[in-house]
């Protein structure tokens, strides 16, 4: 999802979308810690996109 997508975004859906993200990212630490993921960028990535989403929730 890019800037201008989150951006467009209400502050409600925002909080939503960190919640959902938040989630995944507990979910890909926890499959990471069992088994090596066949990506472990996407936890870099998982934390960036959250990190984005706080920054425009705070900015609104």
């Amino acid at each position: 999802m890019k800037n201008t997508e989150i951006k467009s975004l209400a502050a409600s859906e925002i909080a939503e979308r960190i919640v959902v993200e938040q989630e995944n990212l507990s979910k890909l630490k926890f499959a990471h810690a069992i088994s090596p993921i066949e990506n472990p960028n996407r936890i870099r990535e998982s934390k960036r996109f959250i990190a984005r989403l706080k920054t425009a929730l705070v900015s609104k």
